[in-house]
């Protein structure tokens, strides 16, 4: 079966829902989900979303701040654009029946988080995303231009490439005119034909044992650009998010919020020592980046396999207020962290790399663009800044509208792509082989591709990928298409991607450390 429409949009987070809102105004939208609508890691974001709003806060303090995370490696134009335009945003996400805490004067009721130099994260509760989450699902259940398909999984962007041009990311040589698409439920595969197309599929956890995002994230539209010869940018910056809570087996794993640090908790070793003075004069409220390296190190120099995290000395009743999902979950662990330190680790949270975009969110493949997790826009550089992602999220949506209704007026179906051609292909004979290989690729990922790297672990890593590499092309030729299937190869394509980067990168920076190379090139420097 062939549909068509104006936007298609893959991925039902934030940029993908918010982006629809806006496109329908300008044409049919069709919203892929490959699970429920509600299974996105932004419902799993607790933190909140920065923006500047009241003095003594300011654009240049913010901007200031996320170059300061980054690491030298930000697009300047990229943090004033986002940062610039955050304030507008924030108003059309309360247009739309967001709800954030405010004090009792009707003030936003603002966090403060490593790396911010001000309180300016705003927040529902400690569950800020999921609020956000359910607010965009009712609104876009609202809107008669949209067509929602849960549990549609894209296998392929459909794309043409123009022989003969060198790719880049002013002069697109490929063009997208929709996606293959997987209905989950009857197995068929549909051809989505689109005049402009917006990927939105998140993040890339599940590449890692631990993560604290859900299983949806398998890096899909990363490795489908990437399988398109789209032009991919910094996925060595994997972020680890240092307060975790260690409770093996969990799935995701439940995050503890940067918040509560900005909130007054401290980190301390097993033996109850605050550590973090000794790595930072910021202490616990350091950027991620040097908090994660800080407590993997007193793990490993201790033989630990967690640190805590203390609030004991603040406000019982102001910390079950401020923090009510944190402290229910604990509390069914059997700690209480009014009275109890709360056991953590670093474990995988967010990637700064992604699909390369410019300011108009546009990717290197013309009629395509991306938004969220899955893009790289520059705002992140070498680190992401505490709770920048959502905003980030939400002015790219609004900036791909913006510069896809310039054109499509101009655009038109390819009513040339074939049907999905699966002839010959038959059904794998055995399932348990593709959940081997997917728990292989974690272990290679989570062992030697972590929080420090070498070019040892590195290239041992790349060695045993591509093993799995071409046992599962070999599967997906001859199988008939599954999401199982599909997501084994996006992972493995991900974390190739990764390995890739970070070999190419010789020094250390931001998130990507590594032994051989344990400083940072000033500019100018280059090492073979």
């Amino acid at each position: 079966m062939t549909r068509k429409f104006d936007f298609l949009v893959i991925g039902s987070g934030i940029a993908g829902i918010s982006f629809a809102l806006k496109a329908c105004r300008y044409g049919k939208v069709a919203l892929l989900s490959k699970s429920s609508l509600d299974n996105s890691n932004t419902a799993y974001a607790q933190g909140g979303i920065a923006a500047v709003t009241y003095s003594p806060d300011s654009f240049e303090k913010h901007i200031a701040d996320t170059l300061n995370a980054g690491d030298g490696h930000c697009d300047l134009a990229a943090v004033e654009k986002v940062i610039k335009e955050a304030p507008e945003q924030i108003d059309e996400l309360l247009s739309w029946g967001i709800d954030f805490d405010r004090d009792e004067k009707g003030k936003f009721d603002l966090h403060k988080e490593g790396g911010h130099s001000e309180f300016r994260i705003l927040h529902h509760k400690d569950n800020t995303g999921f609020e956000i989450q359910q607010a965009l699902i009712r609104k876009l259940r609202s809107e008669k231009n949209i067509e929602v398909f849960e549990n549609y999984f894209a296998i392929e962007i459909l794309t043409q490439h123009h022989l003969g041009e060198v790719v880049t990311m002013h002069t697109p040589n490929i063009e997208c005119y929709g996606a293959y698409v997987l209905n989950q439920e009857t197995n068929h595969i549909h051809t989505f034909l689109s005049k402009v197309t917006l990927l939105a599929t998140g993040g890339i956890g599940s590449v890692y044992a631990t993560t604290t995002n859900p299983d949806v994230a398998t890096g899909d539209g990363i490795a489908m650009v990437h399988r398109a010869r789209g032009v991919i940018s910094d996925m060595e910056f994997v972020q680890f998010h240092p307060t975790a809570l260690y409770h093996p087996g969990e799935r995701p794993t439940f995050l503890i919020t940067e918040a509560i640090r900005g909130y007054g908790a401290v980190l301390r070793t097993q033996d109850g020592r605050e550590f973090m003075h000794k790595y930072d004069e910021r202490g616990s409220l350091a950027p991620r980046d040097i908090v994660a390296r800080a407590i993997d190190n007193e793990m490993k120099t201790r033989g630990h396999d967690y640190v805590f995290l203390d609030v004991t000395h603040k406000d019982a009743k102001e910390t079950k207020k401020h923090f009510p999902n944190i402290y229910k979950k604990c509390l069914e662990l059997g700690v209480d962290i009014t009275k109890d330190y709360i056991p953590v680790s670093p474990t995988q949270h967010y990637l700064c790399g992604g699909i390369a975009v410019d300011l108009n969110a546009r990717s290197s493949i013309n009629r395509l663009y991306a938004a969220g997790e899955c893009s790289c826009t520059g705002l992140h550089g070498a680190n992401r800044l505490a709770s920048n992602s959502l905003i980030e999220a939400i002015v790219y949506a609004d900036a791909a509208v913006k510069d896809a209704v310039k054109y499509i007026g101009t655009y038109t179906w390819n009513e040339l792509i074939p049907d999905w051609d699966d002839e010959g292909t038959k059904l794998p004979e055995e399932m348990v082989l593709i959940t081997q290989s997917f728990r292989e690729v974690e272990q290679i990922m989570s062992t030697y591709v972590g929080i420090v790297r070498s070019n040892l672990r590195l290239k041992r890593a790349m060695s045993r990928l591509e093993i799995l590499f071409k046992e599962t092309e070999d599967l997906f030729d001859r199988s008939v298409v599954s999401r199982e299937l599909c997501e084994l190869r996006n992972v493995i394509s991900v974390a190739y991607l990764i390995i890739k980067h970070a070999l190419r990168r010789k020094e250390s920076r931001g998130l990507h450390y590594t032994v051989d190379y344990p400083k940072r090139m000033n500019r100018g420097e280059y090492r073979e």
